[in-house]
């Protein structure tokens, strides 16, 4: 029997496989495709998914692959500057390959030991008070504690389970890609600026080495089952430009609708749902694989302190409360944002009046600390306004404090050096140091980076350390 089967190896189940092996719980990940998609669609890993990557140590790999550019621009595409100090030492964006950070995700979760088969595809389920037996489409059935579907927008686990998916079905189509032009760089700019002002989504942008990232709207192309081609780019340029600018050279083509859902509940015993499973939106602001990984940061330590039997009663079903909230708010921002789009007048004026306002330092800072999702607050009852936040890579004695994180384990940063974390130590590691760059006297993280407590009591902090980390050892 397995401790967790994962259906799906995309970022999020990836993810979520690594986190579950840091605690040496056994993983399964069964994937549906025997090979990587063919088109190399780029995406982007906003601030808080780079903070989570250095906590585990990933970072530098993912860099290698990608390509930095300033924390702007996201906001439904409403051109401004990256707000002034944002608070993260990773304040960037790091568009990247969909195909290579799926693979450095899935390559980092087989390092740490979890099996990955390709090529299988879930085709039932059924619980019981032990356990999950997992029927394969070749018929094969396989045994685990728990399964989680991390298996897409069109999750066979979902809908296994009957889980509602309530929202609004796509309505408006998008084409995306990446292709040369032959035009002057100029002239497409002085084009692109001038449509722009009428038509949302638009845009031709510079992408490196004569590239350029191209979105347009897709009403009147060809069947949206089938794949677009160069040749519904040119006639849509036409259509709208006047010219297809002499596109060619494609690296990769796609279409994209703008259905928005979620799942009206993330767990059914002994099953669970997460990323684009739990939830669907339009990929405007680039929240999507951003929102499915942090998913499966806050799932992960979790699911293996209840598999490793240490885990408070009501441990799991704080993913569903903090995690399910989350996603209503990016729900909502894109909605937002594709309103923003609109050609009509009303979302016009209404655009040319968040431009304005968005020069106010605030307001622009408020937009991308949520799209960003360094703005997340979970409720963790009544305290300063750092409690339930994540914290920021500070300085610490033994260089930053992610490198800390990478066991996956807890932690108990002590300026007093007078607290411990006694009978907990075998979950949360502590570090003594009056020196951390803290405005409070101590802070308790859990293995997501979230501060679970503040204060300087040992009393209090037990009650804390029991609260998320079940009760002492021995």
């Amino acid at each position: 029997m397995f401790d967790v089967i994962i259906a799906g190896c995309g970022p999020t189940g990836a993810t979520l496989a690594a986190e579950l092996r840091l605690h040496d719980v056994r993983v399964l990940v069964l994937e549906r495709e025997t090979e990587p998609a063919s088109f190399v669609r780029i995406v982007g890993l906003h601030i808080r998914s780079l903070e989570l990557m250095a906590m585990r140590g990933l970072l530098d790999r993912i860099l290698r692959h990608g390509r930095q550019r300033p924390a702007a621009g996201f906001f439904a595409a409403i051109a401004k500057p990256a707000p002034k100090g944002l608070d993260s030492k990773y304040a960037y964006l790091v568009g990247i390959p969909q195909p290579v950070i799926n693979n450095l995700l899935e390559e980092h979760a087989i390092e740490l030991g979890a099996q990955v088969r390709h090529g299988c595809a879930v085709a039932g389920l059924a619980q019981d008070d032990e356990g999950v037996t997992v029927e394969l489409a070749d018929g094969e059935r396989l045994r685990t504690r728990y399964l989680v579907g991390c298996d897409g927008a069109r999750s066979t686990v979902r809908k296994l389970l009957g889980v509602g998916f309530p929202g609004e079905p796509s309505q408006n189509d998008t084409l995306m890609g990446e292709m040369k032009a032959g035009a002057p760089q100029e002239e497409i700019a002085a084009r692109v600026s001038e449509i722009g002002e009428t038509h949302k989504p638009f845009w031709l942008r510079p992408f490196g080495e004569g590239a350029y990232s191209v979105v347009i709207p897709a009403a009147g192309v060809s069947d949206r089952a089938e794949p677009p081609t160069l040749e519904d780019f040119k006639q849509q340029l036409r259509a709208i430009a006047g010219t297809d600018f002499g596109v060619h050279s494609p690296r990769w083509l796609s279409r994209f609708g703008d259905a928005t859902r979620l799942a009206e509940r993330y767990r059914v015993g002994r099953v669970l749902l997460a990323g684009d499973a739990a939830h669907i939106h339009p990929p405007i602001g680039g929240q999507g694989l951003n929102l499915g990984v942090q998913d499966a940061f806050n799932l992960g330590w979790k699911l293996a302190a209840r598999i490793r039997g240490w885990a408070p009663e009501t441990l799991l079903d704080t993913y569903q409360a903090e995690r399910r909230p989350v996603a209503e708010n990016v729900l909502d921002n894109t909605r937002a944002q594709r309103e923003l789009t609109s050609g009509e007048p009303g979302p016009r004026a209404v655009r040319r009046l968040l431009t304005e306002l968005m020069d106010f330092d605030e307001v622009n800072r408020h937009l991308i600390e949520k799209i960003a999702a360094i703005d997340i607050r979970y409720d963790f009852g009544d305290g300063p306004d750092l409690l339930g936040r994540r914290l920021r890579d500070i300085d610490v004695k033994q260089g930053h404090l992610y490198g800390l994180l990478r066991r996956g384990r807890g932690l108990l940063l002590d300026r007093t050096e007078r607290l411990t974390a006694g009978g907990w130590s075998d979950r949360v590691d502590h570090l003594a140091d009056p020196t951390a760059a803290l405005d409070v006297p101590c802070v308790l993280l859990r293995p997501d980076g979230h501060v679970a407590w503040i204060g300087d009591d040992q009393q209090d902090l037990d009650d804390h350390l029991s609260r998320w980390f079940g009760e002492p050892a021995d």
